[in-house]
């Protein structure tokens, strides 16, 4: 396909995020939770005031409360007895186990993907990672994560296997943040949107067991990453 059909199907794809931005109040309030959480606007371990938010975000509680429900199911949030809520903080032994697991299961996913993918799925990866490697030459750091995690939350649907997309999403929030923090570095960055193109191929290729490897190292890479990011700045913290 030329650039300018590229382009246009790019330009589609924005105009289809546009038109789902029009959501329901307490979706609205949960993407920017979550958006505060990942850029660390809010800290592991710290406590969430409802009205401190409130005036800050400018919702009313009943969305905000909803929007906190949400990211208590993905587990960027939780809710304890006599503290109320306050954003998730793992130890590195957490963050360390629970991405050797969900690396294990993208691993499978992609193995199993690419004996279902079909060729306008693999269209819309392409896309989706143009876009992304977009935001990376631009240094947008949040809106090159979100495509991120679509195109391996796409790879994980593709396997077909409920079971796996179920046990993924739920502890994939548990370290969406680590993962966002994992980039932290130019050169992990980059290092990242090479394994997404290696990643690629192997799919259109129909490449399982490629796949299944350059995913498995890929989550191997960005733990380490996490690990060192999230070690430094608990480091700087207690400083």
């Amino acid at each position: 396909m030329t650039d300018d059909g590229w382009q246009a199907e790019i330009s589609e794809t924005e105009e289809a995020g546009a038109r789902r931005s029009r959501r329901p109040l307490h979706e609205e309030a949960a993407e920017r939770l979550r958006d505060m959480i990942l850029e660390g606007n809010l800290a592991p371990g710290e406590r969430i005031t409802e009205q401190s938010l409130c005036d800050r975000m400018g919702f009313s509680r009943t969305p905000l409360r909803e929007a906190i429900k949400t990211l208590t199911s993905e587990g960027l949030i939780l809710l304890q007895p006599n503290r109320g809520a306050t954003v998730a903080l793992l130890s590195l032994d957490d963050i360390e186990d629970t991405f050797r697991v969900i690396g294990a299961l993208e691993a499978l996913a992609g193995e199993m993907a690419c004996s279902n993918v079909r060729d306008d799925d693999i269209a819309e990866i392409r896309v989706l990672h143009y876009q992304m490697a977009l935001h990376r030459t631009r240094g947008e750091r949040l809106e090159y994560f979100k495509l991120n995690q679509r195109i391996h939350e796409k790879i994980v649907e593709l396997s077909g296997n409920a079971v796996l997309l179920e046990t993924h999403k739920r502890l994939g929030g548990r370290i969406r943040r680590h993962r966002f923090a994992a980039n932290v570095s130019a050169e992990r960055w980059d290092q990242a949107i090479r394994e997404h193109e290696e990643m690629l191929d192997a799919l259109a290729a129909r490449d399982g067991k490629k796949l299944s490897e350059i995913l498995r190292r890929h989550l191997d890479n960005k733990r380490t990453a996490a690990e060192n990011a999230t070690a430094t700045e608990r480091q700087s913290s207690a400083n």
